[in-house]
């Protein structure tokens, strides 16, 4: 433990019985919170960011969106708006968030709403004939009580204290697990093995048996930002330079991944949501000349790329090789058929009835 945790921890104490009352008082119906009599599904984390929340909700939208009328629903994180808004494809990240346009362009027939009352939004989304409504990033909106939850972790975290903020990075009580109906441990590297994944079940079990589920990272090959005479795509080889530019929460599994296919990776690592200015993109090209290879390129992430693509950035990047890599979750086959069989039988059973 270091110093800086030593001094925070008493603080971590005060903050996890804040959150200890409040969640208690909805478990006792001392405050109310509401239900729907539709599919809701929320994925969500204790941690503060980085657990793969995105990827995951556009697996759901992927499963469930050629079956059902299906709608995303999120807070929209550092927009610059309030209240209820549908996202379009020709939005911006300051008035609807990145995630929420991310979602947008890549399923540009789907329904993406911000909302920061959820309750709100659900609830308007179900009017407007929505079958299903998958929330990102709304487990501890406890005033929305979801037919189905999912709780993700971060594989890498799975080793580390459990510790509330500010001494940790838990934004909520790590025994809050129960209330998930499904647990998925993300980012996990191809060799982890069988042994280590037991160990881990062991360390999420709870009085409440919730599955657990174990998922990795995929990437496909990086596509160009902006339209321009370039290659629709980039190759990534031995003989290649690139310079990362991220503002996400854990951009460490990109950079391992690119590391592994390139001559070299330079990384540019700013906040996550962080806004781009001008002055940030000069800083990027600055940085891209001074890579000596001339086989070179800017890589970013999807949610980088909201940001990026504002209109008053174009004029600066143009010049700039940019390209985003697209990711997504990957399953083994027996955790996926679970996977499967637990949400749709969920949707086909709550709109039964």
């Amino acid at each position: 433990m270091t110093y800086l945790r030593a001094f925070l921890l008493p603080f971590s104490v005060l903050y996890g019985l804040v959150i200890w009352i409040r969640n208690r008082c909805y478990d006792w119906g001392w405050i109310r919170n509401t239900a729907f009599d539709k599919p809701v599904i929320v994925v969500g984390n204790l941690a503060v960011g980085g657990t793969g929340k995105s990827p995951m909700t556009e697996y759901l939208v992927k499963l469930l969106g050629g079956r059902y009328r299906v709608a995303t629903l999120s807070r929209g994180y550092g927009r610059q708006t309030r209240g209820f808004l549908e996202v379009a494809g020709d939005d911006t990240a300051e008035r609807c968030g990145d995630e929420p346009l991310q979602f947008k362009r890549k399923f540009p027939r789907l329904t993406v709403a911000v909302d920061e009352d959820r309750v709100h939004g659900v609830r308007l989304l179900l009017q407007r004939g929505h079958e299903v409504i998958v929330l990102d990033d709304a487990y501890q909106h406890r005033a929305l009580r979801p037919g189905f939850a999912i709780l993700l972790f971060d594989y890498r975290s799975m080793s580390l204290p459990k510790w509330l903020l500010p001494a940790g990075n838990y934004r909520d009580d790590f025994r809050e697990r129960r209330r998930a109906d499904l647990i998925v441990v993300t980012k996990t590297p191809p060799m982890a093995t069988e042994a280590e994944k037991q160990r881990i079940r062991r360390s999420l079990a709870a009085a409440r048996q919730v599955p657990v589920l174990f998922c990795g990272i995929g990437y496909g090959a990086p596509v160009k930002l902006l339209p321009d005479d370039r290659a629709d795509t980039a190759l990534l080889d031995a003989t290649c330079s690139v310079l990362l530019v991220t503002g996400i929460a854990n951009p460490a599994p990109l950079y391992d991944y690119l590391r592994a296919q390139a001559q070299e990776v330079v990384h540019l690592r700013y906040p996550d949501h962080y806004r781009y200015t001008p002055a940030a993109v000069r800083r990027i090209i600055r940085r891209f000349r001074d890579i000596s290879n001339s086989n070179k390129l800017v890589v970013t992430t999807e949610k980088d790329a909201q940001r990026l693509m504002d209109p008053a950035l174009h004029s600066l990047l143009t010049d700039l090789p940019v390209y985003v890599v697209p990711i997504h979750v990957k399953f083994e086959e027996r955790d996926e058929d679970l996977l499967q069989q637990l949400l749709l039988s969920y949707c086909h059973d709550t709109l039964k009835n």
